[in-house]
């Protein structure tokens, strides 16, 4: 008896790409624009203080805990406020300063092999991407591999809450146990797939030891050896 894979979603940040280089390249990229439009905000909000109003802002605002972007168009805005700048023009200034971040957020590389494995994968499954973070994959070319894209900024719910699974389900029109997620995150990924009732593959290229209770269903440490592994559960 041979079980069917339909469907194959994936997360994107630390899974397709590595975050931490974009986002240190995107804050120097922000720094650097107030810097030149704004120096009064360099001179009082450095990257840490901007994180900290970021926090004081959700934790105030709470209907904004997946709206990623907008909190930092919010913070940017608020932070323009009380540096003096009058209401109408901090919006527009956090608007054009959230553009430069969002811009340099998607210059990412992606991870050895991957554009490779989804070229070939794309043959033979439908591809889909489930994303906490703010990345719209459809904004670089890694997005001609997939259908859809569920994003937790705009369902309102972050994995691992199974309905960011069941919406990725929905989209495909493809049930639960035709379907598997490929993710980095022990929790975020495997544990919030596997009780939404998915296969689950867990990218781990330092070759980690399992941080969590219940194990994945197959592990990678490198995306040349995916396709291979699909073909493997398959016929388990």
């Amino acid at each position: 008896m041979t079980r069917r894979i339909r469907l194959v979603t994936f997360d994107l940040d630390d899974t397709l790409w590595d975050l931490r280089p974009v986002l240190m390249q995107a804050e120097s990229e922000l720094a650097a624009w107030a810097s030149n439009r704004c120096p009064e905000l360099s001179a009082r909000y450095d990257r840490a203080a901007l994180m900290a109003l970021r926090l004081e802002l959700m934790a105030a605002r709470p209907e904004l805990a997946h709206r990623i972007s907008d909190v930092r168009r919010e913070s940017l805005r608020l932070a323009l406020e009380r540096c003096g700048r009058a209401p109408s023009e901090a919006a527009a200034l956090a608007e054009e300063g959230f553009e430069i971040f969002i811009a340099a957020r998607h210059t990412v590389e992606p991870f050895a092999g991957v554009d490779a494995c989804l070229e070939e994968l794309g043959r033979s499954y439908v591809l889909g991407v489930i994303t906490n973070g703010n990345a719209d994959v459809f904004r670089l070319p890694l997005g001609r591999h997939f259908r859809f894209a569920v994003r937790a900024e705009t369902l309102e719910a972050a994995k691992p809450d199974p309905l960011a699974f069941h919406e990725a389900l929905r989209a495909a029109d493809v049930p639960a146990e035709e379907a598997l997620h490929v993710g980095d995150h022990h929790e975020h990924d495997i544990g919030g797939a596997r009780r939404a009732g998915l296969l689950t593959a867990w990218y781990n290229p330092a070759g980690r030891d399992w941080p969590g209770n219940e194990r994945a269903d197959a592990e990678f440490r490198g995306f040349a050896e995916l396709p291979a592994l699909l073909a493997t559960l398959q016929a388990r």
